[in-house]
């Protein structure tokens, strides 16, 4: 089980946001800091298909990222993570599911059983809209689970969760990391602290470290030598 990310490179107009990129990820998690601007969501964007690279290639087990296959693989929560506000929990999730390629099944028993895994089979029927951002933040998580993914990309996953929901779900990712390939983009270096293998930090589209963290030194004190300013808290 093996990411291959070759050689690549994504520009607009005269920014290259991801310049040549080669790194090859295997089962765990995997996580991805830098400063705003360094390449870090289109990155994750070309890993998930969604963007066409200018140049290099990325594939999963040999699946190139275009493919269906590679597509019925992957689990993906984006940064600004869309939802229909007038359908209830557990309506937008059996919806994905069927977008998905999930029998009906299927589909009702991973929506039950992530509901239960993100804590939210309590207000399942009630309307996406009332709820609260940390809420349908944790439905986004339970969306990019549906499939069951071997490669899952999260862009800010613990964004608008509370420290106590954030550990539980630090927790569920380093768990999903056993069997999968785990990338974790992010701005809270705790996170990455607590739960990644493997470090990656992008810096003017570029990879400008990438190691396990060995705890020699904080992470937070390094990321702030490297970029001069303070990452987020968690």
């Amino acid at each position: 089980m093996e990411l291959v990310i070759d050689r690549l490179s994504k520009q607009f107009q005269n920014k290259i946001a991801v310049d040549r990129v080669s790194r090859r990820l295997g089962p765990g998690v995997t996580g991805l800091l830098g400063p705003n601007g360094a390449g870090k969501t289109t990155l994750m964007r070309l890993v998930c298909g969604i963007l066409k690279p200018t140049a290099g290639s990325v594939s999963f087990d040999g699946l190139d990222v275009s493919s269906e296959a590679y597509r019925a693989a992957l689990g993906y929560l984006p940064q600004d993570f869309g939802f229909y506000p007038d359908f209830t929990g557990r309506d937008f999730l059996l919806y994905m599911a069927a977008l998905k390629g999930l029998s009906k099944a299927e589909a009702k028993r991973r929506t039950g059983e992530l509901l239960e895994t993100v804590g939210l089979a309590d207000v399942q029927k009630k309307k996406i809209k009332t709820w609260s951002g940390g809420m349908r933040q944790r439905l986004g998580i339970a969306q990019a689970l549906l499939n069951d993914p071997k490669l899952l990309v999260l862009d800010e996953p613990t964004a608008g969760l509370d420290p106590r929901e954030r550990v539980r779900f630090r927790e569920l990712i380093a768990q999903l990391g056993r069997d999968s390939v785990v990338l974790l983009s992010t701005h809270i270096v705790s996170d990455v602290e607590h739960i990644a293998g493997r470090v990656l930090i992008m810096k003017d589209g570029q990879i400008v470290h990438d190691g396990a963290w060995d705890g020699h030194e904080d992470l937070e004190a390094f990321y702030l030598r490297q970029f001069g300013e303070e990452a987020d808290h968690g």
